[in-house]
């Protein structure tokens, strides 16, 4: 069962302002911040502005702007960290993962050979993120 979308998320409160975030881009229709508990170096979000719980509910328009965006950065993310390749994850509801009830798309850099950690409990250092950050805003 699927409940409606609770606008008190954590995303929906960077959206509004309310909590920081380490910014990589904006649109009208979305922005893309840095995952504060990232798996891999370069670990980064897209999020659609339209409000949706996820996949499951969302608008076709919004993901009409969104997926050239997830592309966009998942380009700039391998480029920065000359990664071997980009994983693009979404997930829809908590059997299937979920944690935060917003439509997000995770742009994860991959490197032969290396596990993703797992995603902690704890938030990654600020400046660590800022300078991951400066690089992928350069790469775009």
């Amino acid at each position: 069962m699927t409940t409606s979308y609770d606008p008190s998320n954590i995303f929906g409160k960077i959206l509004r302002g309310e909590i920081p975030s380490e910014k990589l881009f904006e649109t009208e229709d979305a922005i893309a911040i840095m995952d504060v508990m990232p798996q891999s170096k370069g670990h980064c979000l897209v999020i659609p502005k339209a409000p949706s719980r996820n996949l499951l509910d969302a608008d076709d328009t919004a993901l009409a702007r969104t997926m050239p965006l997830v592309a966009r950065l998942s380009r700039a993310v391998k480029q920065a960290f000359e990664a071997d390749g980009v994983l693009v994850t979404q997930f829809n509801e908590a059997p299937a993962g979920q944690t935060v009830f917003h439509l997000h798309f995770h742009v994860i850099p991959r490197y032969a050979g290396v596990e993703l950690v797992r995603h902690h409990d704890e938030m990654a250092d600020p400046a660590m993120l800022k300078e991951q950050a400066d690089r992928i805003r350069a790469a775009l």
